[in-house]
């Protein structure tokens, strides 16, 4: 089956298959991105992607900067700026922004006991959170360094909203590699499950955009790292 007739399909064909099937066609590209990011100068969107399996159930109930919790990790502090395609790449004020990411061992909250997750967080609410851009277009947010399970790249969860709550992207953020391969070697709670094994080249959202969807990290383990990313919509 594609990829791309999957994400239309659902996730109940998958659940019947291999654990791996389900995580890496549940996260694939969707069938309407391909648009290119504001790096080179132009003004063009960001690409679109999946909201993958593991999207948040009710994000405006969880307006909060510190999306941590009972988390533990190696800190990052996360910078998003919003530019709008429709208005030269000026700043977007008071757009909402929704971000999701995994913990340390790759769990999601508000899921669980499932053949794509075993461990059961579906009562609980960490790492995920939501922030309105000030007039710089920028939401900041604490939380710590996402960990990786099978299948994908390490990565950020991103849903963007105009104020009036009408969805303009969903996206997704990726890593670099040589951070990436400093946290899970050396920081405690991650190193004795390894590097990730998926590359942001094998990734399947990311093989063909990286250089659209990658953010700068800048940092080490003992005082933590900051991530800061461009993301451009159509508002």
């Amino acid at each position: 089956m594609e990829r791309k007739e999957f994400l239309k399909r659902g996730f109940t064909t998958a659940l019947s298959m291999a654990a791996i099937a389900p995580i890496m066609k549940a996260c694939s590209k969707n069938a309407d991105s391909g648009s290119t990011d504001n790096t080179s100068g132009s003004c063009t969107d960001t690409p679109e992607e999946t909201e993958g399996p593991y999207p948040t159930h009710t994000p405006s109930s969880l307006v909060t900067s510190d999306i941590t919790s009972d988390r533990k990790g190696v800190p990052l502090s996360i910078n998003i700026t919003v530019n709008n395609s429709n208005a030269s790449c000026a700043a977007l004020a008071n757009a909402i922004v929704d971000i999701w990411h995994c913990d340390a061992d790759g769990n999601y909250s508000e899921y669980g006991s499932t053949q794509m997750q075993s461990s059961d967080y579906t009562s609980v609410h960490f790492l995920r959170g939501r922030q309105t851009t000030n007039t710089s277009g920028l939401v900041t947010f604490t939380s710590i360094f996402p960990g990786w399970y099978q299948g994908r790249a390490t990565h950020i969860h991103v849903h963007i909203y105009s104020a009036d709550g009408t969805s303009l992207l969903v996206t997704q953020i990726a890593f670099p590699a040589d951070v990436c391969n400093t946290v899970y070697t050396t920081a405690t709670t991650y190193y004795t499950k390894g590097t990730q094994d998926t590359s942001n080249a094998e990734d399947d959202i990311f093989r063909d955009s990286l250089a659209y969807e990658l953010a700068t990290v800048e940092g080490n383990i003992t005082n933590g790292y900051t991530l800061t990313h461009l993301i451009t919509v159509a508002a």
